[in-house]
């Protein structure tokens, strides 16, 4: 029996060494971390005669190596034990490698970029189903795609089925958010259509530089069929023509801005469709159709919109998707209104560039909560935002203090370091009222993990504290305080 090893026992990972087993693999998950949940899972997956080792690290010494290594999603590419694996001719692939080989004889839709891709995906599989077909989003956003490939050979009713019909043998798409880590560790995913949402800098401690980071979403894309860019990206807008010849461009802008003689873009309050230079510009949904605000979510529809066509998706079932699309949580997401004011959850916006959408997208003067775990990046763009839209800034998390420098050192001192997300929801809430300002927004510019486990679990406390505000003002607020301590 061959011989497979998982690193990671995440959710993917899990899916991974499911996926393993029942195609014939002797198996062992790995994970460095110990926990009551992980030792929970280790012994469910026991049961399963799936081995799981807690608090090491794989070692690859000996002569009984595994034939093959799958890696999560989380776990860096260049770490010594997986170069060591390489250099011994271990077949070394990602979690989504690993579905795609046992889900290639589908279509695929693959989702890339820096920001944007989880709005995009979830648009695009909302409009995949309303056309009646079996089309999970999967990757970086809902399943994992080994869950996906579970479900797809059993032909047995799994969780991902949706309310209208049942998976019995397949599903028609997999439309799949891939990370920049996930294209990394995938050598053969060739997705039918790919779609590059935005490029900006990100990740660059685990990429080293922006053009090892370009040319690995690049790889994506060039080993997709069909490919849909975002043509009001400034740096995708640059690499143009000469580096994507054969794309589908969009543009908020109109026609006049599209960079190629087919593509989609805004007219008029409608999506258009240029198929080629000689065909006719098609009308195929209104844009005021989507409930969601800002610039940034009209080009994500133009994407959707997009995909959906290219995959030979009708107009009705594009406009009855996007007119009953109810947003993302997490990003932009309207969570209550409390004495006139709006409290909005972006946690989703774990850099600059996301949070600067973030501002510009609701109204001014705004209360910004903002911080976290910092990362690499050029803030300019986003501190100019926070001058023009803030009326006040609360910060919370590691990042706070340099932060407050970055405030200080462009001239604006409406800051408060409050550390916490306890402090900064009644804190917002008074200077709202203060200012008069219409929002509350959460929109940490960093990642989470100084806190929380990750930006879910911060916008559901997020979540749960403006709740808990607006539901009873300070008293029901102090109590919820006290219960969780």
């Amino acid at each position: 029996m061959p011989r497979a090893t998982v690193i990671g026992l995440g959710k993917s990972g899990v899916a991974a060494a499911r996926l393993l087993k029942r195609e014939g693999w002797e198996v062992e998950l790995s994970d460095g971390n110990t926990s009551e949940t992980l030792l929970q899972q280790q012994q469910q997956l026991a049961a399963e005669q799936i081995t799981v080792k807690l608090g090491q690290s794989l070692e690859l010494n000996g002569a009984n190596l595994p034939q093959l290594i799958v890696v999560s999603p989380g776990v860096p590419w260049d770490i010594p034990v997986l170069i060591k694996a390489r250099q011994l001719g271990i077949e070394t692939i990602g979690e989504m490698e690993l579905a795609w080989r046992n889900l290639r004889s589908l279509p695929w839709v693959g989702i890339t970029g820096t920001n944007g891709k989880t709005t995009t995906t979830a648009l695009i599989a909302a409009i995949f189903q309303a056309a009646e077909l079996d089309a999970p989003a999967c990757g970086n956003i809902g399943y994992a795609a080994c869950e996906v490939a579970l479900s797809c050979r059993t032909g047995t009713e799994t969780p991902i089925q949706n309310q209208k019909s049942k998976i019995q043998n397949c599903i028609d798409w997999v439309i799949a958010e891939i990370s920049s880590y996930q294209v990394e560790s995938s050598s053969s995913l060739a997705p039918r259509i790919g779609v590059w949402t935005t490029f900006t800098p990100d990740h660059l401690s685990r990429h080293q530089t922006l053009e090892n980071y370009y040319n690995i979403k690049a790889k994506l894309l060039r080993q997709s069929e069909l490919q849909v860019f975002n043509g009001d990206d400034t740096y995708l807008r640059q690499q143009g023509l000469s580096a994507w010849p054969d794309a589908y461009w969009t543009s908020v802008r109109g026609k006049d801005f599209l960079i190629s003689e087919k593509g989609f873009y805004i007219e008029d309050d409608w999506v258009v469709e240029k198929l080629s230079a000689t065909s006719a510009p098609e009308p195929i949904v209104k844009v005021s159709t989507l409930r969601m605000v800002g610039e940034h979510n009209q080009q994500n529809l133009l994407m959707a919109v997009a995909t959906a066509r290219l995959a030979g998706i009708n107009r009705d079932a594009i406009a009855l998707a996007i007119r009953e699309f109810p947003g993302v949580a997490h990003r932009l997401e309207h969570i209550c209104t409390w004495e006139g004011i709006d409290f909005i959850n972006d946690s989703k916006a774990t850099n600059y560039d996301a949070a600067e959408v973030g501002l510009a997208s609701v109204n001014s003067p705004a209360i910004l909560i903002a911080g976290g775990e910092a990362k690499a990046g050029d803030d300019t763009g986003w501190l100019a935002k926070i001058h023009s839209k803030a009326a006040a800034v609360l910060l919370i998390g590691s990042a706070a203090p340099v932060f407050a420098q970055r405030l200080q050192e462009v001239g604006y001192y409406s800051y408060h370091i409050v550390e916490t997300m306890e402090r900064a929801v009644p804190r917002a809430a008074e200077l709202a009222k203060e200012y008069q300002a219409p929002v509350v927004l959460l929109s940490p510019a960093c990642a989470s993990f100084d806190q929380y486990p990750n930006f879910e679990v911060r916008g559901d406390h997020f979540r749960q504290l403006c709740l808990a505000w607006a539901g009873g003002g300070k008293l029901q607020y102090n109590l919820i305080l006290s219960s969780s301590l």
